[in-house]
């Protein structure tokens, strides 16, 4: 295997998934005080939800608070409390390819924008035969960093 060529930074995000985001929001903001920054919502994605803030600068991490559209359809955003983590990578393209060609199992739709603006893509939760590496059962974002948070982290780590 060859060297990676990329790094993994930190936590970009925590998504959290329940049936109603207002019973979420009374615990993530009403009680411990983050910020809701934004909102996204997608009928592709069966999403609805609300993007939250903790802590600042280069180092805040995204926290998502989703309830489904249609609790009837896929994805169902709810299902897993934790839908999934996103993480910081300095290179998102080489990334992919890298992971891709060691035995990595993306999840469908490529590296495309994501609701922070972001681009980004996922690995799968589940391995398959042609891909035997994959979340093992967790659903894990990949997100490109952006100039500031690269050079943030670069300059906190050895």
């Amino acid at each position: 295997m060859s060297q990676r060529p990329f790094r993994v930074l930190g936590i970009q995000q925590i998504a959290i998934g329940g049936p109603d985001k207002q019973r979420l929001q009374k615990l993530w903001v009403d009680m411990l005080g983050l910020q809701v920054t934004g909102t996204f919502r997608s009928e592709r994605e069966n999403v609805d939800e609300d993007i939250c803030a903790m802590g600042t600068g280069p180092h805040k991490v995204e926290v998502d608070l989703m309830q489904p559209l249609d609790p009837e359809k896929k994805p169902a955003v709810h299902a897993t409390p934790l839908n999934h983590v996103g993480l910081w990578i300095d290179d998102l393209p080489r990334a992919v390819e890298w992971l891709g060609a060691n035995g990595v199992r993306f999840a469908p739709g490529g590296i495309r924008k994501g609701a922070a603006g972001y681009d980004i893509t996922f690995l799968h939760p589940k391995s398959n035969d042609e891909f035997p590496i994959a979340g093992e059962g967790v659903l894990i974002e990949l997100v490109q960093a952006p100039p500031e948070v690269i050079q943030a982290f670069s300059a906190s780590s050895p």
